[in-house]
């Protein structure tokens, strides 16, 4: 059964004690707990979002920590359609469609991608990310489409988790963005990070801040509409939101984005006739050294059916 979220909330009993300590003792949960409840922008200090475990605050300062509620411990087996691009004994490279969540969460309990991917594999799925998510060593968001590796045994997950902690995965995605980059390519790097204004966003932070990831996405434009571009996004790294979050920050976020974007009003009427309510991008190509013989993978997805037809209609109105 799913419990709703709990809150603990009280003051820091003891000055000179690390944040993330003081919080653990306070609760009663693990420090590594309290870190994950804190990039999640689960935890408060004094009102505002605390993101650095390291920090020693006075006593009296008040806190505030929002547990989830519980998830069932185990992903289930579902029988859900899925793209296979390429499978063998180690590992799965899916083409995920927009609308499908990568792993079990709350208010996504089950119509996952790993509830497919257990299915499909018949329960043959790396345990490194645990019960909730075998097999994930990256995600894209739930209305991103594109390309994913998952592990199917733990040496494979080691071995791409390391290609993606050093950056050696080759990832690159296809975007429709509001207006035209200037300069048409180029490099937009900035720390992301919870925002201080909305837990539930990410933003471009300021380094100074000792808050967030470095982050860092190479852009360049391949084609040009009436107040619009096609972009093509390599990603450095690999944050949370990170192509949404850097075209937005430099002033052209991507066309349906909900949380980073505002459509502008001359394009408004093409996205409601085509009923495009998502962010419009797509991860069209992965690339990386095969974890367990070691030889070189890439794949290349084509754009699905409703990025290819904005760009019909945003070509139709150019």
């Amino acid at each position: 059964m799913n419990g709703g979220e709990s809150i603990i909330s009280g003051v820091i009993a003891e000055a000179g004690q690390r944040l993330d300590k003081a919080l653990a003792e306070a609760s009663g949960m693990s420090r590594e707990r309290i870190k994950a409840l804190m990039g999640e922008g689960r935890v408060m200090l004094g009102g505002k979002p605390a993101a650095q475990a390291s920090l020693k605050p006075a006593a009296g300062t008040p806190f505030e920590i929002r547990v989830p509620g519980v998830a069932p411990a185990e992903a289930q087996a579902q029988d859900i359609p899925l793209t296979i691009v390429h499978e063998d004994a180690d590992l799965i490279v899916v083409d995920k469609p927009a609308g499908l969540v990568v792993h079990p969460a709350a208010g996504n309990l089950d119509g996952t991608l790993v509830n497919a991917l257990l299915h499909h594999c018949a329960g043959q799925l790396s345990g490194i990310g645990g019960v909730a998510r075998p097999g994930i060593v990256h995600r894209i968001d739930k209305d991103t489409s594109g390309l994913l590796v998952v592990a199917k045994t733990d040496a494979a997950h080691e071995g791409l988790a390391r290609q993606f902690a050093d950056h050696s995965i080759e990832r690159a995605y296809l975007a429709v963005v509001a207006g035209l980059p200037l300069p048409r390519a180029g490099t937009v790097q900035g720390w992301i990070g919870r925002s201080d204004h909305d837990r539930k966003k990410m933003a471009v932070l300021h380094e100074l801040n000792k808050r967030g990831k470095h982050a860092v996405t190479h852009f360049r434009t391949l084609e040009v509409f009436a107040g619009a571009a096609l972009v093509e996004c390599r990603l450095e790294t690999g944050r949370t939101h990170q192509v949404r979050v850097h075209m937005a920050s430099i002033g052209h976020p991507l066309l349906g984005d909900p949380v980073y974007g505002r459509t502008p009003p001359r394009l408004r009427p093409i996205l409601t006739q085509l009923h495009f309510a998502r962010q419009a991008l797509h991860a069209a190509v992965l690339g990386f050294i095969h974890p367990v013989t070691g030889a070189a993978l890439r794949f290349e997805s084509m754009l699905p059916a409703d990025m290819t037809g904005l760009l019909v209609e945003l070509r139709s109105n150019s």
